[in-house]
């Protein structure tokens, strides 16, 4: 399997990044990484949605997102955002076996989502679309969905 990191940007729910931290077990990433204002362990609500994953997944705190991401990029990782944008592609047409190397994923803030300035530095943009009245899914559910379709 190929390496997956993960970049949370900005996400203000410590019981998500708790969420989000259990999938990423589950899924097998490599390493989190949590910017901006996104809230680190130790805290119990992040402990709480867990479930003892911060113990078993490598994470570090990135206060620059672009940073990173040109970091990523010089070392020869594609990053991959989860947005909806103009230039998003639908996640059942992407395919994450043409990347060729390992991946970072990007996942934004709850409400305003990734910047324009940080979509303008991946690699890809991908959404899952909505057929409800609701235009978004809870960050940490569709964290899961892609992060699945990334290891299939």
């Amino acid at each position: 399997m190929k390496y997956i990191y993960l970049i949370l940007d900005d996400i203000r729910s410590m019981e998500n990044v708790g969420s989000i931290f259990r999938t990423a077990d589950a899924a097998g990433v490599k390493k989190i990484y949590l910017c901006g204002i996104t809230p680190r362990p130790p805290r119990k609500e992040i402990d709480k949605a867990a479930l003892g994953a911060v113990d078993f997944v490598e994470w570090e705190y990135a206060e620059n997102v672009k940073t990173l991401i040109s970091n990523f990029k010089k070392a020869g990782i594609n990053v991959v955002a989860l947005e909806q944008d103009t230039r998003s592609i639908n996640y059942r047409h992407f395919s994450p076996k043409s990347l060729n190397s390992p991946t970072a994923l990007i996942v934004g803030n709850e409400v305003a989502g990734i910047s324009p300035e940080v979509l303008d530095l991946c690699d890809a943009i991908v959404e899952i679309p909505m057929h409800g009245q609701k235009n978004s899914l809870n960050v940490a559910v569709a964290t899961g969905i892609i992060l699945y379709k990334i290891i299939e």
